[in-house]
């Protein structure tokens, strides 16, 4: 039977009781699938998943993204179910080209996993191969409890309003060398900045690191609001933190939560973490690698950077 450990009153929990390494009875998947409606993120410590039983377990929250084939390198990974969220190049080195590594700052500022797509991505499960000694853990945001408790006056602030995202937005505020222009110029996509939590009937904030604009507002005026909210989102009482040990593996909700790296010596600790990645809606004939353009996109920046 599933046990169920809070880790805030409110959010996050850690899940015991049930191997996921083996298939499931529906009556225990349907329970981890409701506790992460009620949660947002879901721990699971020591499964002793490898990577087909990880594919396999994630395929209980839905239809699984491809990695995309990123002009034919050779990639670590022998499954594009599986995205591969470490610091390690395709022969299993710690990664040093300085062009991915400036990309792959971004990734330690709050964000909703591919909220800069059309297509989005709801559950995120992310397994631990190897940790650093130091470090490395992922943070987690609940906007959720967060928008519950915005003044009013916010609240009737931001209804309505539509969020302008893109990848190369949280790409330039990490540093990488692009204009605004540069980044209109590359596409935006529209999502509401206050959305319904369909699993779960709440309503959740959805803005972050991604979301460059605020549609019918100047961009100093939505680049004020998009930081309130994060940061309103991002206080402490909103927000835990998973530190990893190999076989642990943390499940979130991109739809409900906003997450982060935790810094680490990445140049000289090792960290090979492996993300299935769960598409929010499939309908037949939609592509099944919808990240593939985006992402070609990115390599020919990073060359010219």
């Amino acid at each position: 039977m599933l046990k169920v450990q809070p880790i805030l009153p409110r959010f996050g929990a850690e899940l015991s009781g049930v191997d996921i390494s083996k298939p499931l009875s529906d009556a225990d998947s349907r329970a981890i699938l409701d506790a992460m409606a009620q949660w947002g993120v879901c721990v699971f410590r020591n499964t002793g998943l490898d990577d087909e039983s990880h594919i396999a377990f994630s395929r209980i929250f839905g239809h699984i993204e491809l990695a995309p084939l990123r002009g034919g390198a050779r990639t670590r990974l022998n499954h594009r179910e599986l995205f591969d969220a470490s610091n390690l190049d395709a022969d299993g080195n710690i990664l040093t080209d300085p062009g991915m590594l400036l990309h792959k700052k971004g990734d330690g500022l709050w964000h909703s996993d591919s909220s800069f797509m059309e297509i989005r991505s709801s559950y995120a499960l992310l397994l631990c191969h190897e940790a650093p000694k130091e470090g490395g853990e992922t943070w987690f945001a609940d906007t959720r409890s967060a928008y519950d408790d915005l003044p009013q006056a916010m609240k009737d602030r931001i209804e309505g309003l539509m969020g302008e995202h893109s990848l190369w937005e949280s790409r330039r505020k990490g540093g990488v060398p692009l204009t605004d222009a540069d980044v209109v110029e590359r596409g935006l996509v529209r999502h509401p900045v206050v959305m319904e939590h369909k699993a779960s009937g709440r309503k959740a904030l959805y803005v972050g690191a991604h979301t460059r604009s605020i549609v019918g507002m100047g961009l100093e005026e939505s680049r004020a609001l998009i930081r309130d909210l994060v940061e309103f989102a991002t206080q402490p009482q909103y927000v835990i933190k998973v530190k990893y040990a190999p076989g642990d593996l943390s499940i979130w909700d991109n739809l409900c939560t906003l997450h982060r790296g935790g810094d680490y010596d990445s140049l000289h600790d090792r960290r090979d973490m492996r993300r299935t990645t769960i598409r929010e809606t499939y309908e037949a004939g939609q592509p099944e690698d919808p990240f593939a353009r985006v992402l070609d996109f990115k390599l020919k920046t990073l060359e010219d950077a």
